[in-house]
């Protein structure tokens, strides 16, 4: 024996079990007299695996805030796409301008050499270059044209980029602060449960605990399970005879013989 004598039972371990016990009946399934020992267990049971779910929650807090954050990538790569084609653009004008005064400054020098010369082959040599000169400047102010009107539609086309990454930035900035809200409130619910716990541990032996605990470390959230028949309710292995009369007399800690979960009778 674990107590040598049963611990008295608190108004919430009384009001945790008549609510696993109305649980259990919608399930038709029903409890013998409980050891209080296994009793006290199985609240602290039940209160390890609420603590268990709401570490969960805290652990994919992190996750679900990347998820939300993904939704920025395909816009933020819409912008930069737009920005970038828009800086093309934009160096292409410029080198285009830098062309044309190039050429402009040539036309310039050859009309001064053209009103120098005294030869007349020459003369017409220098006018057909300025034609050239001429022509080629026509030409570039016209692909100059081409791309201002094609920066027109790139600034459009950036405006529009922004604008969404805006309103995704507004959707994911309140995904992201509903995300900290929770985390907040959930490891405050978190808090509470340990401060519970302990409250909860406090009437129980400590080697009975200990087993509670290595159970819990070795065979999950269930340490304490129920025997369904003649099987173990964790392990669903059949027990020996034996250890179902142990348990259904309820006077004494019985253990599972294949994976050593305490069992209690339903």
């Amino acid at each position: 024996m674990f107590f040598k004598a049963p611990p008295p039972i608190s108004a919430e371990i009384k009001q945790l079990l008549a609510q696993m016990r109305l649980a259990l009946t919608a399930r038709k399934v029903y409890l013998y007299s409980m050891l209080p020992e296994v009793e006290s267990l199985l609240v602290v049971q039940n209160r390890d695996q609420k603590i268990d779910a709401l570490r969960k929650e805290l652990e994919l807090i992190p996750r679900e805030k990347a998820r939300a954050e993904e939704k920025l990538s395909n816009d933020t790569q819409a912008v930069a796409a737009a920005k970038a084609a828009l800086q093309e653009n934009e160096v292409a004008i410029k080198s285009v301008e830098l062309d044309i005064s190039t050429r402009r400054n040539t036309i310039d020098r050859l009309k001064v050499q053209q009103f120098e010369t005294k030869k007349n082959d020459e003369y017409t040599a220098i006018a057909k270059e300025i034609v050239n000169y001429t022509e080629m400047v026509d030409e570039l102010e016209t692909k100059e044209l081409e791309l201002m009107e094609k920066s027109d539609v790139l600034k459009e086309k950036l405006e529009l980029a922004q604008k969404a990454l805006g309103q995704t930035q507004s959707v994911v900035d309140e995904d992201i602060a509903l995300l900290d809200q929770k985390a907040g409130e959930t490891k405050k619910r978190l808090e509470e449960a340990l401060a519970e716990r302990e409250t909860l541990i406090e009437p129980i032996d400590e080697s009975l605990l200990a087993l509670y605990d290595r159970l819990r470390n070795s065979k999950g959230t269930d340490p304490v399970a129920p025997l369904k028949g003649s099987q173990c309710g964790g392990c669903h292995m059949k027990v020996t005879s034996s250890t179902v009369a142990s348990v259904q007399a309820e006077k004494a800690i019985s253990q599972c013989e294949n994976c050593g979960r305490i069992l209690y009778a339903t």
